[in-house]
């Protein structure tokens, strides 16, 4: 079964530096999680040039940052300034913690990217910083970034989660990566496309709950993400923002997708 979610409603405005954020476990029709397994949650985020998200405290999330358009200049006190752009990944393996900061500069071009937030297996392990070039892109082909630690990926997390991403030509259809006794979960960064005849739209995703074979076709050209995650994995939820305390509890949640749907419904009746 496909399950689609819109574009968030969680967003975050800090001038200058706007966050959407995306929950996972929201798309089930009766969420008790707001992460799926050890994808805690995946955060669009956009900032101004010359804009600087000061030193600030990670503990017990992976952190990847994809920055397909512009650069995030990235400052941590263990392994200095680090660029990240279309050609450069980041991961944060935070465990016991580290600092650093986010900066575009007055002359950068203004930065989109995503911050994608997962749970390591266990809480306070190692805190690594892993920086570095990506594989060039080939058009409709995805791209594997991201896999579980010693699985031969180019860069690791420390969960049961595989992260891929494709740029899709218009008119172009593939399959999407399978696993075996894997959820798939993707996220439309750019363009449209169509998946099991529904349509999705930047800002949308999808969370495909067996392993079966799913296509996407792409209606302009389009870029994604795709996760392949073991939703019965062993997780620490301790991160302190994949899982902040302040991330409404399920039963708000469950109580306030109800009221949406029968907004919606009661709109489209008047």
């Amino acid at each position: 079964m496909l399950l689609k979610g819109e574009r968030t409603f969680v967003v975050r405005d800090a001038g200058g530096f706007v966050a959407h954020v995306n929950m996972p476990g929201w798309l089930k029709p009766k969420p008790t999680d707001h992460g799926h397994g050890p994808l805690a949650m995946v955060v669009e985020s956009l900032l101004d040039p010359g804009r600087l998200v000061a030193m600030h405290e990670h503990r017990n999330d992976e952190i990847v940052s994809w920055v397909p358009e512009g650069v995030m200049r990235h400052d941590d006190r263990a392994t200095g300034r680090l660029l990240i752009d279309r050609d450069h990944l980041m991961v944060m393996n935070a465990g016991t913690g580290f600092w650093h900061s986010e900066e575009t500069l007055a002359t950068d071009p203004p930065l989109r990217m995503l911050q994608i937030l997962i749970r390591p297996r266990a809480i306070d392990l190692e805190p690594i910083i892993q920086y570095g070039p990506i594989p060039a892109v080939a058009a409709n082909v995805w791209r594997h970034l991201v896999g579980p630690e010693g699985e031969g990926a180019p860069f690791y997390v420390r969960s049961a989660l595989d992260m891929f991403d494709i740029r899709l030509e218009a008119g172009a259809r593939v399959e999407f990566p399978r696993k075996q006794e894997r959820d798939l979960y993707f996220y439309v960064f750019s363009g449209s496309v169509v998946v099991a005849g529904q349509s999705f739209i930047e800002g949308e995703q999808g969370l495909q709950l067996p392993d079966d074979r799913l296509d996407v076709e792409a209606k302009d050209q389009s870029a994604l993400i795709a996760f392949l995650l073991d939703a019965n994995a062993p997780v620490a939820r301790q991160g302190t923002v994949g899982d902040h305390k302040k991330i409404p509890p399920a039963i708000v949640i469950r109580a306030f997708l109800k009221w949406r749907k029968f907004r919606q419904m009661w709109r489209r009746a008047s």
